[in-house]
Order: C-alpha cells, then structure tokens, then sequence
C-alpha cells in the first residue's frame, strides 16, 4: 500500500491525495510536518508531500508524484490522449504554480504573523500575479473542465493552488485575484462540490487547530519548518 506523507493543510498534500481518491488507489497517511535526517531519507530537500510506493521505495515533488501516479495506476486517467491535450493540461498546472500559487505563498509568513507585507513586495507579487491572470484566462477554457471537456489533474491542480491565492494572496493584497479570470469562481464552487473535495475539507479542517499550534512553536523558534510542494 501508498504512504502518503505530510499533513492535510498542505494544498500540495491536498493534490495528491485528491488524485489517490480520485484513481481509487488504496493509501495510508503518515503525519509529518517536518523532519531531521529519517525524513530527508524520504523527502531529499524536506519537502511535503512524499510518498513511499508499495515497493517502498520514495518520491517527492508534487507533479512527479502526480505523473508516477499516473503512469503505475491507469485507472481514471487524469491526462487527455493526445500529446498536445496533455501538453495543455501540464501547461496550465505549471502557470497557476509559478504565476498565482507562488506570489501569494511569499506573502504566507505575514499572514501567520498578522503583520502586511512590505509595498516592495506586495507590489512584486502583484506584478507576477497579473501575468498570471492575463495566461490563464488565456488558457483556461471552462467547457465543463478547466483545459476542456474532460477532468484532468489540471482541475485538481488548480483547486488546490486556488485555496492559497484565495487565503493569503487575496487577503493580504485586499484583491479578489480569482475574480479577474473569467469562469474560475463559479468552476471552483463546482469543484468543492464534489465527495472527493468534500471529504478532504473536512479531514483539513480536522488538522487545523494542530496545524496552527505547530506554526505558533514555529513562529517562537521551537520547531523547524516543514516545506511544501
């Protein structure tokens, strides 16, 4: 069986256990924030999520989970057929990562520490969310799915990204960013309907008071911190 490491405040965590669910692939969860030497046996730079396959052997990094995922459990394929289908969908995963997800997580230690960013880099992570904007409402199509007529793990991708632009980008920017691409609120409110959403909410809620107590030790110099992606 899959282990799945890292903790379910972790959009990136979120991602792959969405595609878990998703593929109906039996997993356990093992909860890490972060670790000394045994982790980075797992995880080579600390980050979360990782995985060990049912070999036991370990993987880090979202997407090259997600395309292992993909590639040893073809069962509900995530990917279109064609290569330019699946080029479009890997292309969407990869702007909304470095042009929304990124920006707004430099902004991430103010909003644990309630202070507002310095103006040089809000106005920084502005800049590059725009251009993320402009490529993604280039990009996305919305016909039902965010790259087209079938559900890809772009649509699980961006769901994910979306709760951190949405939490720290836009509270601490005071700017509706997924507003400014067209379709996207009304996609993400279809999206968090679904069980599989659902379900993953709820246990992110679950690990929420826990989560905050280990930033709290973080943020007083107790604990080191855990990375995600």
């Amino acid at each position: 069986m899959i282990t799945l490491h890292g903790f379910a405040s972790s959009n990136y965590y979120n991602i792959v256990k969405h595609v878990l669910l998703y593929k109906d692939i039996a997993f356990q969860e093992n909860l890490v924030y972060s670790g000394g030497q045994a982790w980075h046996v797992v995880s080579p730079v600390g980050k979360i999520p990782a995985i060990t396959t049912e070999s036991g052997q370990h993987l880090s990094e979202t997407t090259v989970i997600c395309d292992y995922l993909e590639e040893a459990y073809p069962k509900n394929p995530l990917y279109p057929k064609t290569a330019m289908e699946r080029a479009r969908v890997r292309q969407i995963i990869k702007v909304s990562e470095l042009y929304l997800e990124l920006p707004s997580r430099r902004l991430i230690a103010y909003a644990f520490s309630n202070k507002p960013p310095p103006e040089a880099l809000a106005t920084e992570v502005r800049h590059i969310t725009r251009r993320g904007i402009a490529a993604l409402t280039q990009l996305c199509r919305f016909t039902p799915h965010i790259a087209g007529t079938a559900f890809s793990l772009a649509d699980i991708y961006v769901l994910y990204v979306n709760t951190v632009v949405h939490g720290v980008g836009s509270q601490l920017l005071d700017w509706d960013i997924l507003a400014e691409i067209p379709a996207m609120k009304d996609w993400g409110r279809k999206m968090r309907e679904s069980n599989i959403a659902r379900q993953i909410e709820a246990d992110r809620r679950a690990n929420e008071p826990e989560f905050h107590a280990y930033i709290a030790s973080y943020l007083k110099g107790n604990a080191t911190p855990g990375h995600s992606s």
